[in-house]
């Protein structure tokens, strides 16, 4: 997946071109800016990956094909009320870093069933490594995540950015989320 946050429109479109998978925004507001621009026809898959306010839902709902930060039911009600049979991932906070968001693993499986029970297609979990990008603790973390996606039975482990992809790959990810490395230093 190539992150295209903070790049203009065009971006979407030179993703499409390069045969990138998907995109991963962060932020709403951007998100609504490229979509307008961009013909639907012209789309890569969208993929919401940064922190999620469930007042930003509406906005995005007609443009976001996976919702990649889903970490509290709050959340994924929201969603549900928005589009039929949503397609999520669970963001795990594996480090157990304050400030970072993502559910604690513990509420991992109770979370993915009461998501299918409203409706919503769980088709992964997410994680970010260390902020520290220690490598011991980046492997613990991506192990702890593809520990929980098997014991939940989900085939998506997004895990791994610019920085750690190599580790996120040995560790079982299927999906990276690349931006630096395709487009260059965000200012």
């Amino acid at each position: 997946m190539g992150v295209t946050k903070t790049l203009g429109p065009e971006s979407w479109s030179i993703a499409r071109t390069l045969g990138i998978d998907a995109v991963g925004e962060n932020y709403a507001q951007e998100v609504a800016v490229k979509a307008a621009a961009v013909p639907i026809s012209e789309r890569p898959p969208v993929h919401f990956i940064g922190h999620l306010q469930a007042n930003k839902v509406r906005l995005l709902a007609r443009i976001v094909d996976v919702w990649q930060s889903v970490d509290r039911l709050s959340l994924v009600q929201e969603i549900v009320k928005r589009q039929s049979n949503p397609v999520i991932l669970i963001q795990v906070n594996t480090t157990g870093e304050e400030g970072k968001f993502g559910c604690r693993p513990e509420e991992v499986a109770n979370l993915v069933a009461s998501a299918r029970d409203v409706g919503c297609v769980v088709d992964g979990l997410m994680t970010m490594g260390p902020t520290d990008q220690d490598v011991a603790r980046t492997r613990a973390a991506f192990g702890m995540l593809r520990g929980l996606a098997d014991e939940v039975g989900v085939r998506e482990r997004s895990m791994g950015m610019s920085g750690d992809l190599e580790l996120a790959i040995e560790a079982g990810s299927t999906m990276v989320r690349v931006g630096s490395a395709l487009f260059g230093e965000r200012s």
